[in-house]
């Protein structure tokens, strides 16, 4: 059995809280009380609420490019690369909407040096995706005239489906929307 800490129990409850509420009506009291501990206990492991932001947009960052990383490190052809990458982050997503969600719309909440040190991920993640492509593209596997912006607008079937995809409401299932975004993404770039 694995025990939950103090800390986690913390990141949890503000995931909650932040999700609901978003960032700026959320208070320390809100995200102690989901926790089940004392306001003062915040502090004890982060010293602002955004820096508790902060370590949930980081770690959902981290885990978002680990997940790439993973499925790019399987190897095959650039067509089954891409199909995976596509698929395994649009099912992270899916999976970790709420963090997702929480990431995305709360970025501008972060102080300027918290926000560099998330946009360095980000475009980690962007050249992540433009690698796959390239790569596509000089083995004459897939037909990209601007890497660039179809690594965008690859990576925005994943990233977008925060703004609605909600688990518990029915409708496609985590499998079910990465299976259709890999299918996109393949035929968007595909040699036919």
């Amino acid at each position: 059995m694995t025990t939950v800490t103090a800390r986690e129990r913390l990141v949890a409850a503000a995931v909650e809280a932040f999700a609901e509420k978003g960032f700026t009506a959320t208070t320390t009291r809100d995200i102690a009380s989901r926790a089940g501990m004392s306001p003062a206990a915040v502090y004890v492991h982060h010293d602002s609420k955004e820096s508790l932001l902060f370590h949930v947009s980081l770690e959902g960052h981290r885990a978002a490019l680990d997940v790439m990383r993973r499925a790019i490190g399987e190897g095959g052809s650039s067509v089954e690369v891409l199909r995976r990458v596509v698929h395994d982050f649009s099912r992270w997503h899916a999976a970790n909407s709420r963090v997702g969600r929480i990431v995305q719309y709360e970025f501008d909440a972060l102080t300027p040096e918290h926000r560099a040190e998330v946009a360095t991920l980000r475009r980690d993640i962007e050249h992540a995706m433009r690698d796959v492509l390239q790569r596509g593209v000089d083995e004459g596997e897939l037909a990209v005239v601007d890497v660039s912006g179809t690594a965008l607008a690859i990576l925005s079937l994943s990233i977008d489906l925060v703004r609605w995809y909600r688990p518990r409401e029915g409708g496609a299932s985590a499998e079910q929307l990465a299976a259709l975004h890999a299918d996109l993404a393949e035929r968007m770039v595909a040699v036919a």
